[in-house]
C-alpha cells in the first residue's frame, strides 16, 4: 500500500531519537518522489547516504536520512551512519603533492568502463602516471585497474592503451540497463555516443533491422532489449568484437532477436530485407552506402548513416553522399533529421543523418 504524503512537518522538538541519526523507512518504489519532497522542504539530510534494508517479508526498503520528524512514516535511529565525502577533483587532490607548474596538465576527465578507469595523461606529466592512477583508485574504490589511453588506430578502430596499475582489463559495463562485456585493451567504447544509443533503443519495434557495423552490440543490444524488433541482423568483421557480441547477446538474453554474422558487411549485407539499416561506423562509412541502401526493402525504410565530417561541410557532405548513392541504384531519399553526436577532432564532427529511403 502506497504511503500518502498527507502531512509533512519538520518538528524541532527534542525526543529520544538523536536528530542527527534520524531516517524514515520508505518502500523502494516510493523512494524517489518522497526524496524530492523532502529535498524541496529542506528536511532531507543531504550529508548522509540513503541505505537499503529489508522488511519482515523480504521487501526492499530504503532508509532516507532526515533532519527532523516526518509525520506518516516510521522513524528510526540509524546505527551505522554513512556520509557523502566532499568531492575533490583529481587536480585538487594533487595540489601540494606535485609541483604547481604540473597541475595544469592534470586530466580533468576520464572514462569509467565497468570497473576500469581509462585516462589520457599528457606527456608533460607522464612520470606522474603511477601517482595519478593511485589517486584515481582512491576516488573510485570500486574500480580495479587504471589504463592509459593513446587514441585509436586501424580499420577496426582498436584502442592504443597501456596498463598503469592493476591487471584486470576485461570488464562488464552497464549502460541504460544493458550489459556490455569487453576487454578495454582490445575494444573501443565511447560513452559520448550514449544519447544516440538511447535514442536508437526506442526505434525498430516489430521491424527487421540490419546493423552493418555491430561491434560488441553498441546499437543492436539496446534496440533488442527495449524495442523488440522482429529480427536484428548484426554484422561484425572484427573477430574479437564478434566474440564479445556473442557473449553480450547471451548476457542480455536477446538471442531470439539478434542474428549475429561474422564477416565483411560489404559482402554479407543482405538485400531487400530491412525496414531499418544502421551504419554506425565512422571513417570510411560512405564506401558501404550502396550495400546499406540495397538492404532496405523495396517498399521503403530508414537509413541511419554515421560519418565524420569537417565543420564547413557539416551536413552537406553526408547528405549529398546518401543522395548520390541512392540515385545510382534508382532509390529516392527524404532527409528526416541530421544530428551532431560529438566533436571527433579539431574542426571535425561525428554526425548522423536519418534518411527515409523509397
Amino acid at each position: 500500500m502506497l504511503c500518502s504524503w498527507i502531512h509533512v512537518v519538520f518538528l524541532l522538538q527534542h525526543d529520544k531519537i538523536n536528530i542527527m541519526k534520524k531516517a524514515i523507512i520508505v518502500p523502494a518504489e516510493e523512494a524517489e518522489p518522497v526524496r524530492l519532497k523532502l529535498l524541496q522542504r529542506d528536511i532531507l539530510d543531504k550529508n548522509r547516504k540513503i541505505k537499503v534494508s529489508r522488511g519482515h517479508t523480504g521487501e526492499k526498503l530504503l532508509e532516507i536520512p532526515v533532519k527532523g520528524n516526518v509525520e506518516g512514516y516510521t522513524i528510526i535511529e540509524q546505527k551505522e551512519l554513512e556520509y557523502y565525502g566532499k568531492w575533490e577533483s583529481l587536480k585538487e587532490r594533487l595540489e601540494g603533492v606535485i609541483p604547481v607548474e604540473e597541475l595544469e596538465y592534470v586530466p580533468s576527465g576520464w572514462q569509467l568502463i565497468g570497473d576500469v578507469i581509462i585516462v589520457s595523461i599528457p606527456e608533460e606529466i607522464d612520470s606522474r602516471k603511477a601517482l595519478i592512477a593511485k589517486t584515481l583508485l582512491e576516488m573510485y574504490p570500486g574500480c580495479k585497474s587504471v589504463i592509459q589511453d593513446f587514441g585509436i588506430e586501424g580499420q577496426f578502430r582498436e584502442p592504443k592503451r597501456k596498463i598503469v596499475t592493476g591487471s584486470q582489463t576485461e570488464t562488464i559495463h552497464r549502460e541504460n540497463q544493458c550489459l556490455f562485456k569487453m576487454d578495454v585493451m582490445l575494444i573501443m567504447y565511447s560513452k559520448g555516443n550514449l544519447p544516440e544509443r538511447k535514442r536508437m533503443s526506442m526505434l525498430g519495434k516489430d521491424e527487421v533491422v540490419v546493423d552493418m557495423f555491430a561491434g560488441i552490440g553498441y546499437f543492436s543490444i539496446p534496440m533488442a532489449v527495449y524495442s523488440k524488433p522482429e529480427k536484428i541482423i548484426s554484422i561484425e568483421i572484427n573477430p574479437v568484437s564478434y566474440g564479445y557480441l556473442l557473449e553480450n547477446i547471451l548476457l542480455n538474453q536477446v538471442e531470439n532477436i539478434i542474428m549475429p554474422i561474422n564477416g565483411d558487411c560489404s559482402k554479407l549485407t543482405p538485400q531487400d530485407v530491412a525496414d531499418r539499416v544502421i551504419m554506425g561506423y565512422v571513417g570510411s562509412t560512405h564506401h558501404y552506402l550502396n550495400q546499406g541502401l540495397m538492404a532496405i526493402k523495396k517498399g521503403g525504410g530508414v537509413l541511419h548513416y554515421h560519418e565524420t565530417t569537417p565543420e564547413e561541410l557539416l551536413f552537406e557532405r553526408p547528405v549529398s553522399r546518401i543522395r548520390d548513392a541512392a540515385l545510382e541504384i534508382g532509390r529516392e531519399v527524404k532527409i528526416r533529421e541530421c544530428r551532431r553526436i560529438k566533436k571527433y577532432a579539431p574542426g571535425v564532427w561525428h554526425v548522423v543523418v536519418d534518411a527515409e529511403i523509397s
